[in-house]
Parts: C-alpha cells; sequence; structure tokens
C-alpha cells in the first residue's frame, strides 16, 4: 500500500478554476484561468511546489517557435555588439564636429566595448530574480532611449559617457541571452542553435564597418547613430510581441503566484520563492567570483586570454584595415568597410562544420568509456588555434602594394572561421567544465576580452607606425601561435587540473 508521501509524488491533476476565488468548490474541480496545468501531490499533500507541465515547458514548444525565438535573440545580439563597432569610420568626423585627436576619436568604439565586458559583473544575476524576457525588453529600452544621447552629444566627454552606457545597457542583453538556447532546447539538439547563437554576438563587430562605411561615405557620422536607433526600434516590437520568458525557475514563480491568487491557498511556492540570496547578495558574488576563477584557475585565465587577444585583434583590424587598404590599395571608406565582409564570411562558413567537430567529440566520449569529458569541447579549438596564427601570417604578407587587395581579404576570411572556432570551443569548455560556475566563469571571459578589444584599437597606429603592416601584423602572429598550444595542453591534462580546482566540475 503506498504511503501519502508516494502518493504525493505520484498524484497528477489538471485544475479548471471555473468560479471566482473564496468559491466552496473543492480544489481538484477548479479550472484555471489559461489552462494552467498543475502538478501536485494528492490533497492531503502538505507539499505544494508548483512544477511546470509539459504544455508549458519551453523545452515543449514547436520547433517553429523556438527557431523563431531564437532568430530574434540572435539579431538583437548582433545589433548590440554592432553598436560597438558603428564607430569605426565615424572618427573623420568625431575629428571634424569636437576637435579632437585621431587617438581621443578612437575611444568611442573602446568606451563601447569595455561597458559591454563591465556590465555582466553587476547585471548578470538580474534574470535569475525578474526573468530573461523582462531583462531583454527593459535592456533594450535603456539603450534604445541611451542611444539618442550619442549623436546629439555637445561635446567629447558626454559622447564617450553615453557610449560606455550603451555598451553597458546592451552587456545586460548579452549576459542573458545565451541562457535562453538551454532554456528552449534539449541536449541532443542544443548544437547547432548553440553554434548559431554563438556566432550572433560576433557577426555584429564584422557587419558595423559594412555599415558604418556606407553610411559615412555620403552622410554625416550622426547619421550612422540614426541609422542603428531604427534598427534597435525594431528589435524591441520583436522582442515584446514574439519573445516569451523561457527562465524555467521564474515560470515556476509566476505559475505559483497565479495559483495562489485563483485558488486562494497561500501554501502554493515556487522553488525560486524559497531561496534565501538576495539581489545584492548575487551582484556581490558576480562581481568577486569571477575574479577569483581567473586567479585561481590556470586553464580558465590561460583560455581567456588566448580568447581575448584574438578579439583584441578583431577590434584592431578597425584600425589597421583602413591602413592596409585605404592607404595601401586606395579604397574609398565604404569600399573598406566592404573588406569586412571577409570575417564575416568566414565565421559563417563555419556553420556546416559543427557535425563533424560533433562527431570527433561523440569519438572521444565513446574513448572514455561513454563519459563525456569537459576537454572534449577544445577540440574544435584546435582547427582555430591553428587557423589564426597562418592567417594573420597571410595577412601580413600580403600587404605589399604589389600584392592583389583580394589576397588580402581572403586571409580574412580564414582569420574568421579560426575566430569562432576559438570562441566555441572556450565558451562550451567553461560552461562545461565550471558547470556551478558557468555564468562566473563567462562573466570573467567577458571582462578580460572586452577589456583587451578596448586597449588594441588605442595601441594599433603606435604599433603599425613602428613597426609597419608586415611587422606589426607579423607580431600578432607570432603571439597567437604561442598561444595556440593551449587548447592541445588542456585537451591532455585538463582533467588533472579539474581535480585539483574548487570550482571546476569533476
Amino acid at each position: 500500500m503506498t504511503t501519502k508521501a508516494s502518493e504525493a509524488n505520484s498524484f497528477r491533476t489538471q485544475l479548471e478554476l471555473q468560479r471566482s476565488p473564496g468559491t466552496d468548490t473543492p480544489l481538484s474541480d477548479r479550472t484555471l484561468p489559461g489552462h494552467i496545468e498543475l502538478v501536485i501531490g494528492s490533497p492531503d499533500a502538505k507539499d505544494k511546489e508548483v512544477t511546470l507541465g509539459p504544455s508549458e515547458d519551453p523545452h515543449k514548444f514547436s520547433t517553429v517557435k523556438k527557431w523563431i525565438i531564437l532568430g530574434v535573440i540572435c539579431t538583437a545580439a548582433t545589433c548590440a555588439a554592432c553598436d560597438t563597432t558603428v564607430a569605426g569610420f565615424t572618427e573623420t568626423g568625431l575629428q571634424a564636429s569636437f576637435g579632437v585627436s585621431h587617438q581621443v576619436a578612437i575611444l568611442s568604439i573602446s568606451m563601447s566595448i569595455f561597458g559591454l565586458g563591465v556590465g555582466p559583473l553587476l547585471l548578470g544575476p538580474l534574470s535569475e530574480f525578474f526573468g530573461r524576457s523582462n531583462i531583454y525588453v527593459i535592456s533594450y529600452v535603456i539603450l534604445f532611449a541611451l542611444s539618442w544621447g550619442v549623436p546629439f552629444s555637445p561635446n567629447i566627454v558626454t559622447h564617450l559617457v553615453m557610449r560606455f552606457l550603451c555598451g553597458f545597457a546592451g552587456s545586460a542583453f548579452m549576459s542573458v541571452a545565451g541562457g535562453s538556447v538551454s532554456d528552449l532546447f534539449e541536449d541532443h539538439e542544443i548544437s547547432l542553435p548553440m553554434a548559431v547563437y554563438t556566432l550572433s554576438p560576433f557577426l555584429g563587430p564584422a557587419l558595423g564597418p559594412v555599415m558604418s562605411g556606407f553610411i559615412n561615405q555620403h552622410l554625416d557620422w550622426r547619421w550612422t547613430y540614426f541609422v542603428l536607433l531604427s534598427w534597435k526600434f525594431v528589435e524591441i516590437i520583436a522582442l515584446v510581441l514574439l519573445v516569451p520568458e523561457t527562465y524555467e525557475p521564474v515560470l515556476c514563480l509566476r505559475k505559483a503566484a497565479r495559483l495562489r491568487k485563483v485558488t486562494g491557498d497561500l501554501g502554493y511556492y515556487a522553488p525560486l520563492e524559497t531561496r534565501h540570496e538576495s539581489i545584492k547578495e548575487a551582484v556581490f558574488v558576480s562581481c568577486y567570483r569571477p575574479f577569483q576563477i581567473l586567479l585561481l584557475e590556470p586553464m580558465a585565465l590561460c583560455l581567456d586570454l588566448w580568447s581575448a587577444f584574438i578579439l583584441g585583434i578583431l577590434y584592431l583590424a578597425f584600425q589597421a584595415f583602413p591602413i592596409i587598404f585605404e592607404d595601401i590599395h586606395g579604397f574609398n571608406i565604404q569600399e573598406t568597410g566592404l573588406a569586412f565582409l571577409g570575417i564575416g564570411i568566414g565565421m559563417v562558413i563555419t556553420l556546416p562544420t559543427h557535425g563533424f567537430f560533433d562527431r570527433l567529440q561523440a569519438k572521444s566520449t565513446a574513448s572514455h568509456e561513454g563519459k563525456l569529458l569537459p576537454e572534449t569541447r577544445l577540440i574544435i579549438g584546435f582547427a582555430g588555434a591553428i587557423l589564426v596564427p597562418i592567417s594573420l601570417a597571410w595577412l601580413a604578407f600580403s600587404t605589399y602594394p604589389q600584392v592583389p587587395w583580394i589576397v588580402p581579404i581572403l586571409a580574412s576570411v580564414f582569420f574568421g572561421a579560426g575566430f569562432v572556432f576559438v570562441y566555441t570551443a572556450v565558451f562550451t569548455y567553461l560552461v562545461v567544465a565550471h558547470r556551478k560556475f558557468a555564468a562566473s566563469a563567462l562573466a570573467g571571459n567577458s571582462f578580460t576580452r572586452c577589456t583587451f578589444a578596448a586597449v588594441f584599437p588605442i595601441l594599433a597606429k603606435p604599433l603599425f607606425d613602428k613597426l609597419g603592416t608586415v611587422g606589426a601584423l607579423g607580431l600578432l602572429a607570432g603571439l597567437s601561435a604561442l598561444m595556440a598550444p593551449f587548447p592541445f595542453i588542456f585537451y591532455v591534462i585538463g582533467a588533472r587540473l579539474r581535480k585539483a580546482s574548487k570550482f571546476a566540475t569533476i
């Protein structure tokens, strides 16, 4: 004979409330508005923890709905990232409008990307309290409002402050968006959606100069931001209309509140309501734990520095490409902007390769008796470790005037592909190897890479003036080659290092 406790775990009922709260109708005879599906214990059970039924689980959305949601999130992420790089061709206009030097005008890029890196430390935990959809809409509305201050700034200081705040606001979206992918897709189907999402924030930096080049060739620099404002407005509408809440703990929280309201029974609760950590405490932990991981985890530090250096090179390209294509090959602004399509094409062509790397990962897993080791996530990084230094060396020795302009663009295609391979490996490894502290591991990576991306554009002119295009790009190729062994080394010794770690998954 089953006990009441076993009854509480096995009894499932779907309730429909036809009368107002306070009615004498037994709870089991009621229907809830919106057909709330309730999984509870027996009527006598004290435990009334609310969970999601199958019809409420975002994993059970139709495939079309999942991809529509993912598509909106990806385009919004691309827009937020694009916002950091559209300033690349506004520098001449900024110099003329505000009477500043070229080095000061470059800060328009640096301040935006730095805001994007600092934001996740403070804003990352907010989705755990307020849900993802609220963060999406609120962050984008704030980003949209702040963006008006960029073209209408009365001086360079205000302009740079507004650029930082825009990056900060955009980071709230970026720090949450990756979680929606795991909310929507099961483990066996997540590979392609995650690859698409991982690609979207990095297409933004490649798309920004293309758009900015066309605008600044024909219009005042302020139109760069007016066009981007139009894109942001469209994204706000799409986020409001097409992206529902998908974070399960918050969905349960809302469901418990509805049940208490319509039944009058205050016993219903969501797991999130038993959490004792306040928002202040969560933000405090979010600020210091990423740096703990960076300081105490040699794997995380090395991989973060590797990925940060490569992102720094991408942002340095916004200063290097005008030197290569305008000064050497005689391109105008919009033609130089189009040269960035090579990097974007390289990023996109990596998508079909994920199936191949998934098979390699499965083969490696099988060789370890079916145990999925986090180190198998580094396999895709092997390709990136090889492609990045080769493409940079190729780019370095194709910058001579007698070399056709298409040759350095072809080199940038391979850099774009290597870039995606590196970031796919680093992101997935940090998450899987630090499962419990994945958000902190990624926040540390975000801060490190955005710091490099903010500094590298400032260093570009002195570097190229001192060493020339061949010397400067050759130096970057050599440094990236020194870091290339990282994924190979950690693939071999990673398991041993994880055992000695206080943060990593064993």
